[in-house]
C-alpha cells in the first residue's frame, strides 16, 4: 500500500515520535509499505511520522547515489527507534530535499560520520558507524523523528526567503507526482 507523504505544516512532523516495540500492529507490512511509498515518491530515505505514523522508523534505501557516493550502493535498511550516539568530523554542506518538502532543496551542513544504535526489521539491536552519504540520510529521517524539518537548519535568511514556498505547501499548492497529506486548514472565526 502506497501512502500519501505528509506535507509541511502538518502538526505531525512537529511531534517527537514514540518508540515502538515487537509487537507494534503489523510491523512487517508498515515497513514494506514505506519502503513502497518512497520508491513511489522517488525518494532515498522516508521516515514513519511522513506517512503520519509518529513512531521511530526509518526506512532507507540510498543506492540511487552510488554513482557519487559508494558507500550508498546495496545499503537498503529499516531502523528501529534509532538513536544517534555520537556524531563526528568536520561538517559538509550539501543540497537536500525531503518528500515532505516538495520543489525545495537547501543547502545543510552536517557530520559526517555517525555512530547509532538501532533494532532491524527482526529486533535485533545493533551498533554502527555511518559516514558520508548515509550519515546524511539517517540524521536527515533522524530529525523528522524528532520533530524537525531540514529547512529548520538553513540560515534565518534563507527562511525568511522560503516563507512564501513553505505557505503554498501548506496551502496544498505544490507539483508532487505523489499523493499528499496537507494539515487540516484552520477557520478564522470572527471573535
Amino acid at each position: 500500500m502506497i501512502y500519501p507523504v505528509v506535507a509541511y505544516g502538518h502538526p505531525v512532523l512537529k511531534k517527537v515520535a514514540k518508540e515502538i516495540d515487537k509487537d507494534y500492529p503489523d510491523l512487517q507490512k508498515v515497513i514494506a509499505d514505506m519502503f513502497e511509498t518512497m520508491y513511489e515518491a522517488v525518494g532515498v530515505g522516508l521516515a514513519a511520522p511522513q506517512v503520519n505514523l509518529s513512531i521511530r522508523l526509518i526506512v532507507i534505501d540510498a543506492d540511487p547515489y552510488k554513482t557519487d557516493y559508494p558507500e550508498a550502493e546495496g545499503f537498503k535498511k529499516a531502523l528501529i527507534n534509532p538513536v544517534i550516539l555520537k556524531e563526528e568530523g568536520e561538517e559538509w554542506e550539501f543540497n537536500e530535499a525531503c518528500l515532505s518538502v516538495p520543489g525545495i532543496a537547501e543547502f545543510v551542513l552536517r557530520k559526517p560520520k555517525i555512530t547509532v544504535k538501532y533494532m532491524n526489521e527482526n529486533f535485533v539491536e545493533n551498533t554502527e558507524v555511518f559516514d558520508g552519504m548515509i550519515a546524511r540520510i539517517i540524521q536527515h529521517e533522524h530529525d523528522h523523528l524528532e520533530g524537525i524539518l531540514f529547512v529548520e537548519r538553513v540560515s534565518n535568511l534563507k527562511k525568511l526567503l522560503l516563507k512564501n514556498k513553505l505557505g503554498d505547501i501548506v496551502k496544498g499548492e505544490t507539483n508532487a507526482s505523489y499523493k499528499m497529506l496537507f494539515a487540516p486548514i484552520k477557520s478564522k472565526r470572527k471573535k
